[in-house]
């Protein structure tokens, strides 16, 4: 474990947090076993932040044990236990926000203002929901359905939960797989991203801290292909939950049936963004910058297609350039930052791939470049505003996953809601209209898990976020992830002496 000391170590000093390790089993901090390491990289700065020794194949093992051992006891405390400790778990998060926030900006390049007021308290507050959530793991009275027969359903804990989290929003992803899986009485192993482990591991440590038992949240950092694969084909692993890319949520879920286990995919996403002809224009302006650009456009619900009917088109074009242009991009710490680095320089270098290859068949409105002088050295890249494209061109298909917005004119409403639906994916949608009925054929035939009126981007704890097609299957955060967490058992009771020798006198004839 080493970090050299500089100024991005002292935004947060990640060394001092993580010297004994940056696996987290059985309530404890441990070295990885792999062999090999890995430097977590400051995206604003390029100055590194933590160099960690990786998870291999034992060390998931180790976590897996763990939490197999931990499984019977966190399972058969009561529900108001669960409640109890989660409370407790949301209390400790809220008095560790400024930290959590500062680990956020750190490693992702997130500006402080949005881990401040967005992802911190969106964890904080899902604590909060999964804590009141933990004491509603109902069954169901089904009654005397057949003759002196008396039914119910039980809900129950699955087992040993294999989580695997992005980079894009590690703290909130990490809360989305742990919180409901542990609230209905499983145990978890979760396989953060290896280049934005931090938070994640603070999110075990504050578990502990709050008087879960050890091996409830374990984490083990490690690549995909060593200690994710091996989490996801563990035999002992009851249920895989995946956040990521549809390419590898495909093989996810090919590892993951060999040892036939639940698996919950949320996967890639390409959000239409459908302006009808009725909408407010500064309205949906706005809403397109903003939907476009949250995390840096590293988010799966970001809007990423704009199709604006044709009486609007170049107004829209025009104003949501101009307002992209007065978006500050800058260091995450500073204040009056609006948009931080991408998450690394590889992915800024794919997102300008996109870009550049878009010139040849659209017009590139504004942005497209990485900006210069003081930012050079971080993985930035300028807000971006690409028009005319066909709707077969890669920046339409294809997840960018960068600050680009790309916009297509449409004529009709038939014409814009077969556009919007025209991908793979089917994750979020956004429709734009004053007419509630134009809304309403929206919400009804646009093929995706959410679908906001006049509005893009906002979750809440209580409201389902899962996709359709290839954006996966599955749901998080609300009671319908609660319930992914538990399997369904039939229980009928025989409530007479004799029904069982009547059974058999049917089946078998007397005897």
């Amino acid at each position: 474990m080493h970090n050299p000391g500089n100024a991005t170590s002292d935004r947060f000093p990640a060394q001092d947090r993580f010297a004994d390790g940056a696996q987290y089993i059985a309530g404890r901090l441990t070295k990885g076993t792999s062999g090999q390491t890995h430097t977590v990289v400051d995206p604003a700065t390029g100055e590194e932040v933590l160099t960690y020794e990786l998870a291999g194949p034992g060390d998931v093992d180790a976590a897996v044990a763990a939490a197999r051992e931990a499984f019977p006891g966190w399972a058969g405390a009561t529900p108001a236990e669960r409640s109890d400790a989660l409370h407790r778990f949301a209390a400790v998060l809220a008095e560790r926000a400024e930290d959590f926030a500062r680990a956020e900006s750190l490693q992702c390049g997130k500006p402080l203002k949005l881990t401040r007021e967005f992802d911190v308290p969106g964890t904080v507050d899902n604590a909060a929901f999964f804590a009141g959530a933990a004491r509603h793991l109902q069954g169901q009275s089904a009654g005397e359905y057949s003759g002196d027969h008396t039914s119910y359903v039980r809900r129950e804990p699955i087992g040993v939960v294999g989580s695997v989290a992005p980079w894009n929003y590690p703290l909130q992803m990490a809360a989305w797989k742990i919180l409901p899986a542990i609230a209905a009485g499983n145990t978890v192993v979760l396989k953060p991203a290896e280049i934005t482990p931090l938070t994640s591991l603070m999110f075990a440590q504050a578990a502990r801290e709050a008087g879960l038992p050890d091996g409830v949240i374990n984490i083990v950092s490690g690549t995909g292909r060593e200690a994710g694969e091996h989490l996801v084909a563990h035999p002992d692993v009851a249920m895989t939950s995946f956040t990521g890319s549809t390419a590898v949520g495909k093989r996810v879920a090919e590892v993951a049936t060999a040892t036939v286990k639940r698996l919950h995919l949320e996967l890639g996403g390409k959000a239409p963004f459908l302006v009808f002809d009725d909408a407010d224009l500064d309205a949906a302006v706005n809403g397109a910058v903003a939907g476009a650009l949250i995390n840096t456009g590293q988010d799966c619900t970001a809007a990423t297609r704009a199709y604006v009917q044709r009486p609007l088109y170049e107004a829209f074009v025009e104003r949501t350039a101009a307002l992209m242009d007065t978006v500050r991009v800058g260091d995450p710490f500073a204040d009056g930052t609006d948009l931080g680095p991408l998450v690394s320089h590889v992915q800024r270098d794919r997102v300008a791939g996109f870009v550049d290859r878009a010139r040849s068949y659209a017009r590139v409105v504004t942005g497209g470049e990485a900006p210069q002088g003081d930012l050079k050295e971080g993985a930035y890249y300028r807000p971006t505003l690409i028009a005319d494209a066909a709707q077969d061109s890669e920046a339409v298909q294809c997840e960018i996953f960068g600050p680009v917005l790309v916009v297509l004119p449409f004529d009709t409403d038939d014409e814009g809601i077969r556009l919007a639906n025209d991908t793979p994916y089917g994750l979020a949608a956004s429709a734009w209209s004053r007419d509630v009925y134009r809304a309403n054929r929206a919400t009804r035939e646009i093929k995706a898990g959410c679908v906001w009126i006049n509005d893009h981007i906002p979750i809440i704890s209580e409201m389902p976020h899962g996709g359709y097609r290839a954006s996966g299957f599955g749901k998080d955060m609300s009671a319908y992830s609660f319930e992914e967490y538990t399997q369904v058992k039939h229980v009928m009771f025989d409530n007479t002496a004799v029904a069982a020798k009547d059974w058999h006198r049917t089946v078998f004839g007397d005897r």
